[in-house]
């Protein structure tokens, strides 16, 4: 983390004096602003929350809304987008918002995701990497199916000229051919879109991606790849870039130039007799391959590259791909280094790279080991918008740092920014977290989200000068139903056809007069977390675990009754996370205590299945009180 947490109990009116257009706004100029979505008009007869500033003469304003996590923001036009978000555990459900033009409102309630994944299709068409839904078996061993980023939506225009979602798409889980979690998507048109993911289970090699084609949704695995980190449209074609495995695999027929630069990049062929995915490595002039990768670091030890056009659709005019090093780099390997490549007009060149190479280092320095978090070309400025984050941070999100942006020039001059600013800081606005996801969908137009839903607008001052976007399929009532899961078995175990298959069916009604049985009746809380694993790294603890929603997590390291390390209090959303805790040999622990107060009601479930989802029921008992601690025994560690 980069400064030092600081709330204040004025936020929320400095948050929602920035949403309020202003007369002096015009003298700032060109700057980002906090520019949270305001909550939709109550129902009638309901009062809405509102927040009152002194000195407004009594003017009330309706209070911003959180979003939750946002995975992904993508334009087709300036005064259309589309941002898909988690919720906020509360008002605000899992799902998709849209921009007109003017502000963002809720376009669908269904679709959303973990950190999902948007790919626009055409002007009125898109695709969206979304969470599964509840519903399935778990497996022998008692493992509920895994529901973050393993499913698709197609979003399109119904007959009558509404938008709806057209299909769903998901697998049945613990199979070889099961869907595993994607982070990237792309389209070249209606008929052809891409997504790509995680590594395929074992022994299968190679990472998970999915084909549309038009007509159906096949498996089309890249098996020269560990994982897939981007699709992006560029140029009349899509470029794919890829995740290295850690260790890697030499062939006996490889050639140094392969060793010492694999294919990072893959083109996603089309034409008959290519190959699907055909190797990219790219070069400046004078035959010199790209990347350059720090001294005495292998490949691997540099993270998946992000990709970004500097306009929207499928012909931008330039490329731009970044990554930082990853956390733990393969055995023999020094640290990667922050590194950013472009393409103009075909010609390739490094902007940022390793500090060794004077002419590309990173200025400031203390950005070299920083992890990017997100990117986004600007149109017309042959300059791109980069999100950065710590590696610490990056992997435990932290809600309490500000997110850093910085914008760099094709010819490598750098600016950094934070978020908020130090005037807004000074107003009582906190931070928000990290840098998550980016877009600029014109000049001196970008959107950014950080990790904790905060929406910042990049913009010159002065009155709205974007026509409204009143297209009829974006603003209709909000989507609310998604259809029955296509990939996934169409009938319940008694033969009725099931109106959502993957999701549990409400109990059928039954007469007042005869309650139903004992195991329907009671429902128990699920634990705040499961999933419980640690390992030792010298003397770093690294724990793992599951959140069921999102959780304010800490983790304590005691030696009797005395803590002797503990991790920072972070947020967290739902699903696979770990803490890290660096421990001292001379105070040992003898125990681990993980403190995780969750942030959203827990789920429930019969409580017949509480063998293995629930903890016991005098633990469920005890989440009532505003935390809930759980001791975990360590054998591995002499506990």
């Amino acid at each position: 983390m980069r400064a030092p947490r600081k709330q204040g109990a004025a936020w929320l009116a400095a948050a929602i004096a920035l949403l309020v257009p202003a007369s002096h706004a015009g003298a700032q100029g060109l700057q980002w602003r906090l520019v949270q979505p305001q909550a939709p008009p109550p129902p009638a007869g309901v009062t809405p929350p509102e927040l009152c500033p002194e000195g407004e003469g009594g003017a009330c304003t309706p209070l911003p809304l959180d979003l939750g996590r946002i995975g992904d923001i993508e334009f087709v036009a300036p005064n259309r987008g589309l941002l898909i978000t988690a919720g906020n555990g509360g008002d605000v459900e899992p799902g998709i918002w849209e921009y007109d033009g003017a502000a963002w409102h809720e376009l669908a309630s269904v679709c959303g995701a973990s950190d999902g994944r948007i790919a626009w299709a055409g002007e009125s068409e898109f695709w969206t990497v979304s969470d599964g839904r509840p519903g399935q078996a778990a497996n022998g061993e008692g493992l509920l199916p895994p529901l973050e980023d393993n499913t698709l939506c197609h979003f399109g225009s119904s007959q009558s000229g509404s938008l709806e979602v057209l299909r769903s798409y998901a697998s049945p889980a613990f199979e070889a051919s099961s869907y595993q979690p994607m982070r990237a998507a792309a389209c070249l048109g209606a008929s052809d879109c891409w997504f790509g993911g995680a590594e395929l289970p074992a022994p299968q090699p190679g990472a998970f991606t999915l084909h549309w084609n038009g007509a159906s949704l096949e498996a089309q695995p890249d098996r020269a790849a560990h994982t897939v980190q981007d699709i992006r449209a560029f140029d009349g074609r899509l470029l794919q870039s890829v995740g290295l495995p850690r260790e890697e695999v030499q062939g006996e027929d490889e050639e140094p130039i392969e060793i010492l630069h694999p294919y990072a990049l893959y083109e996603i062929g089309a034409e008959a007799g290519l190959p699907v995915f055909d190797g990219l490595r790219p070069f400046a002039p004078g035959h010199l391959a790209l990347p350059e990768y720090a001294d005495e670091s292998f490949p691997a030890a540099l993270g998946g590259l992000r990709l970004a056009t500097d306009s929207e659709g499928a012909s931008g005019e330039a490329l731009w791909a970044a990554a930082g090093p990853v956390a733990d780099p393969p055995s023999g390997s020094r640290t990667g280094a922050l590194t950013l490549l472009h393409n103009s007009a075909g010609t390739w060149s490094q902007v940022l790279g390793p500090p060794e190479t004077s002419s590309l280092a990173t200025d400031p320095s203390n950005l070299e080991e920083d992890v990017v978090t997100a990117i986004a070309g600007e149109p017309g400025t042959s300059s791109v918008w980069l999100g950065l984050d710590t590696q610490l941070d990056a992997s435990e999100p932290n809600a309490f740092t500000r997110a850093t942006v910085v914008h760099v020039q094709a010819d490598g001059a750098l600016s950094e920014e934070q978020l908020p600013t130090a005037q807004e800081l000074s107003e009582g606005v906190p931070p928000e977290g990290a840098a998550a996801a980016l877009a600029c969908p014109a000049q001196n137009d970008c959107w950014l989200a950080t990790t904790e839903g905060a929406l910042y607008h990049l913009s010159e001052t002065g009155d709205q000068t974007l026509p409204v976007d009143g297209d009829p399929a974006f603003t209709g009532p909000v989507i609310t139903t998604r259809p029955s899961d296509e990939g996934l078995p169409q009938e319940q175990s008694g033969g009725a056809p099931s109106a959502n298959p993957g999701e549990e069916e409400p109990a059928p009604a039954r007469d007042q007069g005869y309650p139903p049985p004992a195991l329907e009746r009671y429902r128990l809380a699920v634990a705040p977390y499961s999933d419980a694993r640690s390992r030792l790294r010298g003397t770093t603890l690294e724990l793992s675990f599951r959140l069921p929603v999102k959780a304010r997590v800490r983790l304590f390291a005691k030696r009797h009754a005395s803590v002797v390390a503990s991790t920072p209090a972070r947020v967290l959303a739902p699903g696979a996370r770990t803490l890290r805790l660096r421990l001292d040999r001379r105070q040992w622990p003898t125990k681990l205590e993980l403190q995780v107060r969750p942030l959203a009601a827990l789920p429930t479930v019969p409580a017949a299945r509480s063998v293995n989802t629930l903890v016991t029921s005098s633990l469920v008992a005890g989440l009532a009180s505003p935390s809930h601690t759980g001791y975990l025994a360590q054998p591995g560690l002499g506990f």
